[in-house]
């Protein structure tokens, strides 16, 4: 479903990801641990066209993201933004809107939904991530584990077929994390298909199918969950 066929990025001399070649199915939940700096952020976001790759190809969805500034990657990225959502460390609501007018902008003015139905439909993920009271809250009036459940429904209401998280909790107290990993354990019994950067062992060992262990660019190991979190414990 989603494919990295030995995707090399660097940042000036350092590199980041060295020819690193890796495969996600669908209806899985992988993990992708890993000490800091170890590439992890960096795969997501070159999975997502968020960030170019210096060297390899990223196929998703049917569309192919290549390297090198001569082969323009733009219609290729919209068309994989539509299809796999995307969840920051950082929520990024806009500031100006509610949590559902935040919810309903992309399917509004990116896919041209209608906006009534959006409306419902926001309402409904609000709803699915303990949120439905919450609906005309405006971020500066919501904690940091709500603005994170709205972040998840906004990109849930793109009706993605994948979705990458990017260390969802770091930011957040252990209550308020404990409600984010609620949500994102519900997303897994539905058979939602992430691919989750986390430092949150137990939960990735109790909920992902499989483990990625990512180190200086590459792939120590890949494997059942349990398996690949006690190898990254060796590696800390």
């Amino acid at each position: 479903m989603i494919e990295l066929c030995s995707v090399t990025k660097r940042y000036g001399e350092r590199t980041i990801l060295s020819e690193l070649s890796v495969r996600f199915e669908a209806g899985q939940v992988v993990a992708v641990v890993g000490p800091s700096g170890g590439g992890k952020s960096t795969l997501l976001r070159c999975i997502n066209g968020l960030e170019d790759f210096d060297a390899g190809e990223v196929r998703a969805f049917g569309h192919t993201l290549r390297s090198g500034p001569e082969r323009p990657n733009h219609e290729a990225r919209l068309a994989v933004r539509r299809r796999v959502g995307f969840v920051f460390q950082q929520w990024n609501l806009f500031a100006h809107r509610s949590a559902i007018g935040n919810i309903v902008e992309a399917p509004v003015h990116v896919k041209g939904a209608d906006p009534e139905a959006a409306r419902v439909r926001a309402e409904e993920l609000l709803a699915k991530v303990g949120l439905a009271h919450r609906k005309d809250a405006y971020p500066h009036e919501m904690s940091g584990g709500e603005q994170q459940r709205v972040a998840i429904a906004r990109a849930l209401a793109m009706d993605p077929e994948a979705l990458l998280l990017d260390e969802p909790t770091s930011a957040l107290d252990p209550a308020r994390t404990r409600e984010v990993l609620g949500v994102l354990r519900r997303l897994a019994d539905e058979g939602t298909t992430m691919i989750l950067v986390t430092h949150e062992t137990s939960f990735a060992r109790d909920v992902a199918h499989r483990a990625i262990l990512l180190s200086e660019g590459r792939i120590a190991a890949d494997g059942p969950a349990a398996e690949v979190l006690a190898q990254e414990a060796v590696h800390a």
